[in-house]
């Protein structure tokens, strides 16, 4: 019975099918490359610092406004990342090796045009670029012309690449001291364990042409800096372990250092403290300081904060305090502040959720979970 039953479905079948129209093949897929819209001021960069594959570091690009990913730059090994002036291209320095982790190591600078997140150029360097934090260990010229990398090998220095002739045309020796904080058109500083910054001048076709040491401006035994200085309208400014804000002026040829002024009272001083990975973070335009605190003691400065803290930086006093639910999102590793007349306060958590605020209110706006496996830092040119 079963295999008439059988037979007659599968007549039914071959006749429904010889009857049926035949659809018309699908389209060939061509690969393409898309541009990216016009840069908006709430793009944000999310390093990946990717723990658990740290050969196949990660830059996504975020728009904070559309709530999606825009793309991403895969950047190799403890890559170090800068923008350009004009916000077109992105400096990566990292590393590769021949066997995946191990196996000979090569060393390049890889630039990446903004608009399609795709590869330029490649230049090779020498096998000793810094492989550690992101921020201010490799810089563009104040003209975008020269590109400085941090070496560390352990002696210290910075190799300069031409980009115009796409090679390395030099090498500065920097005594001990380290990273590549860029002013004017050729001037290059660097932090010393002294509590000094060097600042050596450079020529047109990126050597030496002058030095100078300052005198300390912090105590590197009683309350050092957080090396992750921000960009102010004249130079950087830093922040202690303690909290004290020390700016630097680096529009002349040598440094000037501003009063030091502290965002702590003196019955929060080393109770309360900045922490985390990337600490503070400055609205040029208002003045506003934003940094993340904890409490904690001594050796607490990689802990990660569980408020937000605001100042107004002329007046130097605190103007609000909003509280971060870490139970539910865990401490803020980074901070970041857009520079638009309505911006955006970035967060970026241990759990690497990316939580954006209003920066005028502390009004929470969203939380996207996950942005990456282990992100660290936040870049908003």
């Amino acid at each position: 019975m079963w295999q008439r039953a059988t037979g007659a479905c599968l007549a039914l079948l071959t006749a429904w099918a010889a009857g049926a129209a035949v659809p018309p093949p699908l389209p060939a897929e061509h690969l393409g490359l898309a541009t990216l819209p016009a840069a908006s001021p709430h793009w944000v960069w999310v390093f990946d610092e990717s723990n658990n594959n740290e050969t196949d570091m990660r830059l996504y690009l975020w728009d904070a406004d559309a709530r999606r990913q825009l793309g991403q730059i895969d950047i190799g090994f403890w890559a170090g990342v800068a923008m350009s002036p004009d916000g077109r291209t992105t400096a990566v320095a990292t590393s590769y090796f021949s066997r995946g982790s191990h196996g000979t190591r090569t060393d390049v600078l890889e630039l990446t045009d903004n608009s399609t997140l795709s590869i330029t150029a490649e230049i090779v360097l020498p096998s000793r670029h810094a492989q550690t934090i992101p921020l201010h260990n490799i810089a563009f010229s104040g003209d975008g012309r020269l590109v400085y990398v941090t070496n560390l090998s352990p002696a210290t220095s910075y190799t300069v690449v031409d980009l115009a002739k796409k090679a390395v045309v030099g090498e500065v020796d920097t005594d001990g001291c380290v990273l590549v904080l860029p002013s004017r058109q050729r001037s290059v500083s660097s932090l010393c364990e002294t509590g000094r910054l060097l600042t050596v001048q450079l020529d047109d076709s990126g050597h030496e042409s002058s030095r100078k040491m300052s005198a300390p401006f912090f105590s590197v035994d009683k309350d050092p800096i957080f090396i992750q200085g921000v960009p102010t309208s004249n130079g950087l400014l830093f922040l202690s372990f303690l909290g004290d804000v020390y700016g630097v002026d680096l529009s002349a040829a040598e440094p000037a250092f501003a009063p030091v002024w502290a965002t702590m009272s003196a019955a929060e001083r080393g109770k309360w403290r900045p922490g985390g990975a990337q600490v503070v973070a400055l609205h040029r335009k208002t003045g506003r300081l934003f940094l993340q605190v904890h409490k904690g003691g001594d050796g607490s400065h990689k802990v990660t904060g569980d408020e937000v803290w605001v100042y107004d930086g002329a007046a130097h006093r605190r103007v609000a305090r909003w509280p971060i639910d870490v139970k539910k999102y865990s401490g803020v590793q980074a901070i970041q502040v857009s520079q638009d007349d309505k911006p955006l306060l970035f967060l970026l958590t241990e759990t690497s959720d990316l939580l954006v605020l209003d920066a005028m209110t502390g009004r929470f706006l969203y939380a996207e979970p996950k942005l990456g496996q282990s992100s660290w830092y936040l870049l908003n040119p």
